[in-house]
């Protein structure tokens, strides 16, 4: 029973962070605590504008950043964590010292 709950608790955890950018996505808002669309866009490269948004509605949507739209033409858009993602950061921080250590 307990392999099985672990085993669901997991399978929830990377259905939620499984899209491609989605960790990149949360480390720079982390970073620089509010990040607009552009933004975020430049500093991911080679990502397409749909692909961004899609994973930032779903990171939103799994409630681990929050979206505040300016009522501006043009409309400015700023993404942030929320207290969900800001409880994320300290597994994101080891995921980028394992890295340091592991991959470079």
């Amino acid at each position: 029973m307990l392999i099985s709950h672990i085993f669901h608790i997991f399978h929830i955890f990377q259905n939620i962070l499984s899209g491609k950018w989605k960790i990149t996505i949360l480390w720079y808002i982390s970073e620089y605590e509010i990040q607009r669309f552009g933004e975020l866009r430049r500093r991911l490269g080679d990502i397409t504008q749909s692909t961004l948004t899609k994973q930032l509605r779903e990171l939103e949507q799994d409630g681990f950043i929050s979206r505040y739209v300016y009522q501006e033409v043009p409309p400015k858009v700023e993404y942030s964590l929320t207290d969900l993602g800001k409880n994320f950061v300290p597994i994101l921080q080891d995921m980028k010292k394992w890295s340091d250590i592991h991959l470079m």
